[in-house]
């Protein structure tokens, strides 16, 4: 899921939307995912866009 989003919009883009900073100071998958299952409130978000994402791209 992240690395479709990272290919899809990129990092700083999904740092701008989602304001938060694993995405904006010196982003990885690494250590996005290791931010990402420590805090749920950050994980929802992502996941939300992506479903958001995925509805879009069926229209």
């Amino acid at each position: 899921m992240l690395t479709e989003l990272v290919a899809e919009i990129g990092w700083k883009h999904m740092g701008e939307l989602l304001s938060i900073n694993c995405f904006l100071s010196d982003p990885s998958i690494q250590s996005s995912l290791k931010f990402l299952r420590k805090t749920p409130w950050a994980r929802a978000k992502v996941e939300k866009m992506y479903l958001e994402r995925i509805i879009d791209f069926k229209k």
